[in-house]
């Protein structure tokens, strides 16, 4: 994820504006993860798209959503490889056993 947050902040950093206040970033990845639950509705929802509707793809929109996070993360000083990895540590630690594994 540090590649990414650089070059998010090469991206952001070029202009004057820099980045939004963290509740402006997170008003985006509120609309961006809507737009994620939309399209996954459309494919595999009883709510099927209008013929007017314009067509997403869930890999863009999920992407629009790393890059949101990483805005996020970067105005706040965050370490995303960090973050993550003390997720995956209690995805080993704490629920190495909530579930029963394949092949059990």
């Amino acid at each position: 994820m540090n590649k990414y947050q650089k070059e998010v902040d090469e991206w952001v950093t070029q202009y004057k504006i820099g980045y939004f206040k963290p509740l402006e970033i997170l008003a985006r990845l509120t609309e961006e993860t809507g737009e994620v639950a939309r399209e996954l509705n459309h494919h595999f929802g009883p709510k099927k798209k209008k013929s007017t509707e314009e067509t997403k793809e869930l890999e863009d929109e999920i992407g629009d959503i790393i890059f949101t996070l990483c805005c996020l993360a970067n105005s706040l000083n965050l370490n995303l490889d960090r973050g993550f990895g003390h997720a995956m540590d209690k995805c080993y630690g704490r629920d190495k056993d909530r579930w029963e594994k394949r092949g059990s």
